[in-house]
């Protein structure tokens, strides 16, 4: 046999099928869930993963307020941020952005876990987030999803 009886198929972006996936963050833990919607929006969960394409579903996050940390990190936590002016050092926790911005909180861990460059950037587009369990995505017929389904 004179040649190879398969080939490895890449996608594109022509070629990717996406779709649309609702989770729900009520009492779940922060870091655990933003590694599994990181995980589908990037891809990973997919037999056809390409690591240099966008390849992910979108993914509707409702509920974000409701996540939970474990631990002391609601206190202790701290998120530390510069304003560019000379000792504009600003500190908060998770208990004050869930307070003044809910969706933060979950937007925050799931950047961190996508790669920092422009595909980065455009996997994270494809992430909504919500504080309450309403979202303007039903158009799109979303597929609700449990952490426990996902592999």
């Amino acid at each position: 046999m004179d040649s190879l009886s398969y080939k490895t198929i890449s996608s594109n972006a022509a070629t990717v099928n996406k779709e649309w996936v609702v989770i729900d963050a009520t009492n779940e833990v922060l870091g655990r869930l933003a590694s599994q919607v990181a995980k589908i929006l990037r891809g990973k969960n997919k037999p056809s993963f390409t690591p240099h394409v966008d390849c992910g579903d979108y993914v509707v996050v409702i509920n974000a307020d409701k996540v939970r940390l474990t631990g002391k990190k609601m206190t202790d936590k701290v998120y530390v941020r510069h304003t560019g002016y000379p000792g504009g050092q600003r500190f908060a926790t998770p208990a004050d952005y869930l307070q003044k911005r809910p969706t933060f909180v979950l937007e925050k861990a799931v950047r961190g876990m996508l790669p920092k460059n422009r595909l980065g950037d455009a996997i994270f587009r494809n992430l909504k987030v919500y504080a309450g369990a309403e979202h303007p995505h039903t158009a799109q017929t979303p597929r609700q999803i449990k952490l426990n389904e996902i592999k």
